[in-house]
């Protein structure tokens, strides 16, 4: 699971999940640089991918295999759409090279959508830094 910091993608041994927590944030800022074409397909899409990995741990494996297949199909119609604005472009160049790593938590139910339960983890420690100037202070 990572954000998609460089340092980060090509760790895993076997599947690889990106955040699409953080890809969510992405897509909303092509949104509101006036993306009306690709951006805003790609956030319904990743929101139902999200809300599949939520009820997940209640679906049986043929039906997580019909949902992942379904997300499959859909965003192979948004790639063949032609962003309206240059973030939109960047935003489908992104999708393009992390697509294999945008559904693995469907099937793989030992991984999440996002990263935010571990950045809710980190939180103390980063707070602490912040207001002590870092860990190294007196």
């Amino acid at each position: 699971m990572s954000d998609r910091y460089g340092g980060q993608m090509g760790w895993a041994r076997r599947e690889h999940q990106i955040c699409l927590a953080h890809l969510i944030r992405n897509v909303q800022y092509a949104i509101e640089a006036s993306d009306a074409v690709f951006a805003p397909g790609l956030k319904g899409l990743l929101k139902r991918a999200c809300a599949i990995g939520r009820r997940r741990e209640r679906l049986a494996d043929a039906t997580l295999e019909t949902y992942e297949a379904d997300l499959d199909r859909r965003i192979d119609r948004l790639m063949a759409l032609v962003p309206s604005h240059p973030a939109g472009d960047k935003l489908r160049t992104v999708v393009k090279k992390t697509r294999r790593h945008l559904f693995v938590f469907v099937q793989n139910r030992d991984l999440s959508a996002t990263n935010n339960g571990s950045e809710r983890a980190l939180r103390p420690c980063v707070v602490y830094r912040k207001i002590t100037n870092g860990f190294r202070s007196e």
